[in-house]
């Protein structure tokens, strides 16, 4: 038996790199260099940074937009079934908010991003369809088979047919939100255009936080999801409707106390007043009126004169005598605009 120990060996010499001779070896502080000190914890964000890329956020639950996101269920199922004949199921999935820099990495691609305006905000809100609803609308349209999962072609961009059917599908969803909407506000929403990258489709900033809906629509086996963002400064004006619980929140009527409200109404007691006429005069003028003074007031004794009550002018009338008592008689009508404002 040999033993290696007993015999006396050179040191293998150090490999070169790069063509030197110099033998270079790297310490734990020059790998910490080059790759991170893959042990030591994230810094962790301060101040507004900290605020702002926080991925909890703290927001208003709208439940009037929940309310239209159930309508929208119901006639988007009845629009999609009259386009494509077949039979359809729509489903709400979730109505929740999230970041918008977050949703756009979240889209899977290959989809089609539609960019939609509603003219009376004057404001964008974006429509994103995946990949696997695409291929299942523009497969019923075009007369395919039912039962089966379309068949999904990577690597190639959407062509102008496949992007024009989904565009009358886009139409008929942007219409029924808009009819759902109606009796939170009236709207008209249009759809700008489609979009296959989510960097042309940026509405907002990263950090602005968007209420999305996602709906399911199932078409005999076949389907996907699409879902609605609305950035919450497109919702601001219409913010305090969107926070009711319920639709009849602010036009609720109560008859009973309507009826008894408009009777005691009627038996308040006002004081109307006849202006026979206005003169304006210096405040020092004023002060020297004594007693037995004439005011003229350039009106003739069967000009029509002013009834007011409370300085609100209701109606005109002419002054004269009846029984011995001054009296007025009405000359117009009282105004409804003056009643309304009294």
């Amino acid at each position: 038996m040999i033993d290696l120990d007993d015999f006396d060996l050179p040191d293998p010499p150090a490999a070169p790199i790069g063509g030197g001779g110099e033998d270079i070896r790297f310490d734990q502080s020059d790998i910490d260099a080059l790759f991170g000190d893959l042990g030591a914890p994230a810094a962790k964000k301060k101040g507004l940074r900290a605020v702002i890329e926080s991925k909890v956020i703290s927001h208003e639950r709208l439940p009037m937009l929940e309310v239209v996101c159930d309508r929208v269920v119901r006639a988007f199922a009845s629009s999609m079934r009259n386009l494509t004949s077949d039979a359809i199921d729509v489903s709400l999935e979730e109505v929740t908010s999230i970041r918008f820099g977050e949703f756009m990495n979240r889209v899977a691609l290959p989809a089609m991003i539609g960019v939609f305006k509603v003219q009376e905000w004057e404001s964008y809100g974006l429509v994103a369809v995946e990949s696997g609803l695409i291929y299942a609308v523009v497969d019923a349209l075009l007369g395919g088979r039912g039962g089966n999962a379309p068949l999904l072609i990577d690597g190639r961009a959407f062509t102008t047919i496949e992007t024009g059917l989904v565009s009358r599908m886009l139409d008929l969803a942007l219409h029924d939100f808009a009819d759902a909407f109606e009796p939170i506000e009236p709207i008209n929403i249009d759809l700008e255009r489609i979009e296959t990258n989510p960097r042309f489709a940026a509405i907002a900033g990263t950090s602005n936080i968007c209420a999305i809906a996602t709906f399911r629509v199932d078409m005999d086996g076949r389907g996907g999801d699409f879902t609605m963002v609305f950035p919450y400064a497109m919702l601001e004006p219409v913010r305090h409707k969107l926070l009711q619980r319920f639709m009849g929140e602010k036009n609720g009527r109560d008859s009973i106390w309507e009826a008894h409200m408009a009777a005691e109404v009627r038996k308040t007691n006002l004081t109307v007043n006849v202006v026979l006429g206005e003169k304006a005069m210096p405040l020092a003028a004023l002060e020297a009126l004594e007693i037995g003074q004439t005011i003229a007031l350039h009106k003739g004794p069967d000009d029509p004169l002013d009834i007011a009550c409370g300085g609100v002018k209701l109606a005109e009338a002419q002054i004269g005598q009846r029984r011995g008592k001054v009296a007025v008689r009405l000359v117009t009508d009282v105004s409804p605009k003056q009643k309304a404002k009294s």
